[in-house]
């Protein structure tokens, strides 16, 4: 999930469904100040320093396969995304739950996610530290935050679109603490209040927000292809095909384990 949260266009909580923590995760974010706190901290702690220390040092590895396997790269990640469909349809339970506006909210979730413009950078870095920006700090923590919790909406995207991206990244790179701190802060308040609506949902209304999430992690696989684009040489082509194969048995791997 570390690894994923430094690239635009993919969202790390579409890993957690592949790895079949979602749920988890949602609940022990959203209970944290509940009477069962402890247990969801035992959860919470490791996989925060799971992600934290890929932040600073196995999100280099991703920074390297894009640099250097920009489409293979995200073939896979398709591939990985479209294998854990069936799984995810098991487990809402489609074949005897859906009923025709089940479907309506999963078309709409192909088409939210993909309403929002695609692009691999914007913005630049300010150097400027003053009260009003640290404000947008915090804001875009919240915002970027609020996205990380929902599959197919990538944090770092939303980062690039308000133009915070090289800013906030630079930060990281460079332990730039006021930003990190500012920037953190607004990431634990919008996780937080996001997983309450979300638990909120899936206590309520499970089928709906399981037909709304499987229409957003299909959707965001036209995002990843239009980062991707076109294969060039044939060479490449049977790369991407090979590595998105990879993808959908190492789904299809995960998915037996987690859901079955």
């Amino acid at each position: 999930m570390g690894m994923i949260d430094v690239v635009p266009g993919i969202s790390s909580s579409t890993i957690a469904i592949l790895l079949g923590i979602y749920d988890r995760l949602i609940s022990s974010i959203s209970g944290l100040f509940s009477k069962d706190w402890k247990k969801h901290l035992q959860f919470l702690i490791p996989l925060g320093i799971g992600i934290g220390i890929a932040l600073f040092t196995f999100s280099h590895v991703m920074v390297w396969l894009l640099e250097n396997y920009h489409r293979p790269t995200f073939f896979f990640f398709i591939g990985l995304i479209i294998g854990v469909v069936p799984f995810l349809l098991y487990e809402s339970e489609a074949k005897t739950k859906f009923r025709f506006y089940h479907y309506v909210l999963l078309l709409l979730g192909i088409v939210f996610v993909n309403l929002f413009p695609v692009s691999s950078s914007g913005g630049t870095i300010i150097e400027e530290r003053s009260i009003p920006v640290f404000v947008m700090l915090f804001i875009a923590g919240i915002l970027a935050s609020a996205a990380m919790i929902l599959p197919g909406v990538s944090g770092s995207f939303v980062l690039v679109v308000i133009g915070m991206y090289p800013t906030v990244i630079h930060a990281v790179s460079e332990l730039d603490l006021p930003v990190i701190v500012v920037v953190g802060a607004g990431i634990a308040i919008g996780m937080f209040t996001m997983s309450k609506i979300i638990h909120y949902f899936f206590q309520k209304f499970r089928t709906g927000t399981y037909a709304l999430l499987i229409g957003i992690v299909v959707g965001s696989t036209a995002i990843i292809f239009k980062q991707a684009g076109l294969a060039g040489s044939m060479r490449e082509w049977i790369l991407c095909t090979i590595v998105f194969l990879g993808g959908l048995v190492v789904a299809n791997l995960l998915g037996r384990f987690e859901y079955r």
